[in-house]
């Protein structure tokens, strides 16, 4: 398959509304590195890394990028890349090193100059307070299983907030919760590597409860800022037009999307994921909870990467996944770009959305500098296009979107991939440290710069 470029046409020019933010995003245990200094004890990530067989290669975020020692560069690197704003993660055992008590003010330190660099810059902060790099103290004492935890997350949460205010203009609370919960307490493929389904199901009441509790907290230590929470969600399409295909869809839509959303914006788990609990499993619900956790928020982030397509299968709720021939990159994820459109449509619908984010959107390749140091990354690009060309879309229909930040700046430590996945628009030489714009850096740069979608646009045919 080959990438072609279409013909300029000022008829296919999208601009975008005033105001839209171009961002891109990391997470601080993907890049920062130094994991041992200037007082950062151990995150769950650290342990879960170290676990042989846990992490491919068994890689670890010891380096990473190093973007703790070269931040500064790297926000001049945003800036080359014309980004009005950058999501980046703060690590939780920088600040409290044992998840309560005494306080790192190295660690302050660190993300005081990160975000005085990036204000320096003219590019907006935007700063989520947790993914997934859960102090290992905690998890030795049962970690989002216990209802303690989001007390701790509470503590972390002002303690940050007071510290750098308004400075941030956006703070999240949670990136993707159900990663958190099912890949970590349910499926054991990510950190802690645990399997058990009492445990993923009291991890997601404990994760939301913690949301609910900090965002009042937050909004108290800067009141100017913006607070709200970003889900990993997907849309879900049945394999076929029959009833129970359908039926099928619709019930993966509700264990993997709504057993968040309805909390948040309702005050309840959907009846499909409360049906569907083991023998023995209930949701540890204290009263009062569903109105903390639908406290009110100020946006909604969307992580979307891909669509699911369901078919029905007998005594399994929600169906089984059918893959559909198509483009698939490198974590073997379709290439589906209609499907963040029906996604931000039907929540726009379903829920009182007053902004959205596309926080992450982005395509994994294994793409290097060629032999005069370019990086041709033409299905990132034509990915990332598409995508916008749906949000675009979506807009035209009174969907709130307010933004859009690919995933990643950089290349960096993919989880349990490892480091053989890279999804950044800057290639990494991770044994060099050089970073490198690649072709989808650039393209994404003019269209920052330009608040529009150019008029040439590349195809995937």
């Amino acid at each position: 398959m080959t990438i072609t470029e279409q013909s300029p046409d000022q008829s296919n020019r999208l601009q975008f509304p005033a105001n839209f933010i171009w961002g891109s995003a990391t997470a601080a245990y993907q890049i920062e590195g130094a994991v041992n200094e200037d007082g950062r004890k151990p995150s769950i990530w650290d342990t879960f890394s170290r676990t042989p067989g846990k992490v491919l290669n068994g890689d670890t975020g010891d380096i990473a990028c190093d973007h703790y020692h070269r931040y500064r560069s790297d926000v001049a690197l945003m800036k080359q890349l014309n980004l009005g704003a950058y999501r980046f993660s703060i690590a939780w055992p920088r600040i409290l090193p044992d998840g309560r008590g005494a306080i790192n003010e190295k660690g302050l330190d660190f993300y005081d100059r990160l975000t005085d660099e990036l204000l320096q810059a003219g590019i907006k902060p935007y700063a989520t307070l947790y993914h997934w790099d859960l102090p290992q103290a905690l998890e030795d004492q049962g970690g989002w299983t216990n209802r303690a935890t989001a007390e701790a997350f509470v503590e972390y949460a002002d303690i940050v907030s007071r510290r750098l205010g308004d400075r941030i203009s956006s703070y999240t609370t949670f990136n993707e919760p159900w990663c958190s919960a099912v890949l970590g307490y349910g499926l054991g493929i990510h950190a802690p590597g645990l399997t058990d389904p009492a445990l993923q199901v009291a991890a997601t009441h404990h994760l939301l409860l913690a949301h609910g509790l900090a965002v009042p907290v937050i909004r108290r230590n800067a009141p100017q800022a913006e607070v709200g929470i970003t889900l990993n969600l997907w849309s879900f399409d049945p394999a076929s037009d029959s009833p129970a295909d359908r039926q099928a869809a619709e019930e993966g839509y509700d264990l993997d999307n709504r057993v968040y959303l309805d909390p948040i914006f309702r005050g309840e788990y959907p009846q499909t994921y409360l049906n569907s609990l083991p023998d023995g499993v209930t949701v540890p619900v204290q009263p009062g909870d569903f109105e903390i956790m639908k406290t009110p928020v100020d946006f909604l982030g969307i992580n979307y990467y891909i669509r699911h397509v369901r078919k029905a299968e007998p005594g399994v709720v929600g169906g089984e996944e059918v893959k559909l021939p198509g483009i698939y990159t490198t974590m073997d994820w379709e290439v589906y770009p209609p499907g963040l459109y029906d996604l931000l449509v039907r929540l726009n619908r379903e829920y009182p959305l007053t902004k959205i984010y596309v926080t992450e959107n982005g395509s994994s390749g294994e793409e290097a500098p060629d032999a005069n140091g370019k990086v041709h990354d033409r299905l990132r690009h034509f990915y990332i296009q598409e995508h916008l060309v749906q949000s675009h879309r979506a807009i035209q229909e009174g969907v709130p979107l307010a933004g859009y930040f690919a995933w990643s700046l950089m290349d960096n430590y993919e989880w349990a991939w490892g480091y053989t996945r890279r999804f950044g628009i800057v290639y990494v030489d991770y044994s060099t440290q050089q970073r490198t714009i690649k072709d989808s850096g650039f393209w994404y740069a003019g269209v920052a710069r330009d608040n529009a979608l150019p008029d040439t646009r590349v195809t995937y045919p």
